[in-house]
């Protein structure tokens, strides 16, 4: 999981072009839809003033007769719209922008004064848009996002509804590590380590030829251990792989879950910052056999696992740190060692979580393919979407070392098909998560 500010310290510290500014607070909601509300001219001084994550549906009434179905929660779906202002100023102009949302359930449609950006269907997905070109300087701007879960049932279970995870604002030079560009993978080599880190970098706007690329690696103290530096041509390479010894290296397991920093920096040949990007990871191996079963780190490890849904219970599912936490804690005092993500990508600070508290992680992505469940599910929008929402979820999720299994479906209809054309969508999809992480087992699960 990535996480930037302005300044970091520690390990090879300096200020940083890049900014991932916290977007939550001071956003407008109405519930109910509402013509003209992406107009950056719209009035909204009616609408309600709150701070993201928000679930509207726990905000609602219990009831039978609402559409979502006992196993929906019996709350209310709907459609809603949330609005936030913003000011740039002139000289934001030689920067770029991204607009990234953890998770909004669900068909979320995002306007930046006015302009349409795109929808994204799913409703578990993390997404993000450049809004750049459609950005105003030296004056207010305006996002609008429409949520449209009126269409019930659409799930097996409660999903709730709006803008229920984290949103951020990151600003960027013209040259930068794309969106989850950065992916490491660690190789053990007797005692010693290798990590193995590929770069994707984007030149939109650039006017050098080459740029420095250096990769940092730091202990949970803040002290490099390693790092490797190399001359990347622009007009040549987007994408490099690098290796970084590290020695002796602390492996990361449930017992003991200690992370490093891969810290990221591009310049120009005469010493100046473009980017800084930092990826947490951790330093671990792990295998299968029939006759040890899951051994990590060459131990044999019992996996005692739960399969965890998204929400809080009473709390709904809007996004709470401390809520996570303390379904955590009280796993871990149980002997749970392992987590299922049930049954679709989770809010990318579970994994963080995950990471720093010592918990294996079957990160699952879907609960249906193009076999509805219900009638309204993400099996309308699966032919479509799923490559896109595939590939996005396994680029986001690929460097915590707590993942060490995919898991493509959950009782999928389809696993009961004898039809071709879903034995190779089954293929399509394994390969799809192997070509973008060929080091972890994809699994599905079946009943």
């Amino acid at each position: 999981m990535l996480v930037c500010c302005v300044l970091i310290s520690g390990c090879g510290g300096a200020v940083s072009p890049r900014e991932r500014m916290d977007f939550n607070d001071d956003w407008k909601f109405h519930l109910g839809d509402v013509p003209d509300a992406s107009s950056p001219d719209f009035d909204d001084s009616s609408w309600r003033l709150l701070d993201l994550p928000h679930d509207w549906a726990i905000e609602g009434d219990f009831s039978k007769d609402n559409p979502s179905g006992i196993g929906g929660g019996a709350l209310p779906g709907g459609t809603g719209w949330y609005r936030k202002t913003f000011f740039l100023t002139e000289e934001d102009s030689s920067s770029l922008f991204r607009l990234d949302f953890d998770g909004v359930y669900m068909n979320a449609e995002v306007f930046v004064n006015g302009e349409l950006l795109g929808k994204r269907p799913y409703g578990y997905i993390s997404f993000g848009y450049d809004i750049t070109p459609y950005l105003e300087w030296g004056g207010q701007n305006t996002i609008a996002v429409r949520v449209d879960n009126s269409l019930q049932p659409d799930s097996r279970w409660y999903s709730g509804c709006g803008i229920y995870r984290n949103v951020w604002l990151v600003k960027t030079g013209p040259v930068r590590v794309a969106p989850d560009g950065i992916y490491v993978v660690s190789r053990m080599v007797q005692d010693d380590a290798f990590l193995i880190v590929d770069t994707e970098l984007l030149f939109e706007g650039a006017d050098t030829e080459e740029v420095v690329l250096r990769h940092m690696v730091c202990d949970a103290s803040g002290n490099e251990v390693g790092r490797v530096t190399d001359v990347i041509r622009v007009s040549e390479e987007e994408m490099t792989e690098q290796a970084i010894e590290v020695k002796e290296p602390r492996l990361w397991s449930p017992d003991d879950p200690y992370l490093y920093t891969v810290l990221t920096e591009v310049e120009t040949l005469d010493g100046k910052l473009l980017d800084r990007y930092e990826t947490k990871t951790g330093i671990r191996y792990f295998d299968f056999s029939p006759e040890k079963g899951f051994s990590l780190n060459g131990i044999p490890l019992k996996i005692n696992g739960v399969c965890l849904h998204h929400d809080f219970g009473c709390l709904g599912t809007a996004f709470n740190i401390n809520a996570a936490r303390r379904q955590l804690e009280i796993m871990k005092e149980m002997g749970c060692n392992a987590i299922r993500t049930a049954h679709n990508p989770p809010a990318p600070q579970l994994l963080d979580l995950c990471d720093e508290m010592g918990f294996i992680v079957q990160d699952e992505v879907f609960d249906m393919w193009r076999k509805g469940k219900t009638a309204y599910d993400y099996s309308l929008y699966f032919d479509e979407w799923h490559e896109r929402d595939l590939t996005d979820f396994v680029r986001r999720d690929r460097n915590h070392p707590s993942v060490f299994m995919w898991s493509i479906g959950n009782e999928v209809q389809e696993q009961w098909s004898a039809d071709e054309a879903d034995m190779i969508l089954v293929r399509k999809l394994a390969d799809i998560v192997r070509r973008l992480d060929p080091t972890r087992p994809v699994t599905a699960g079946c009943n």
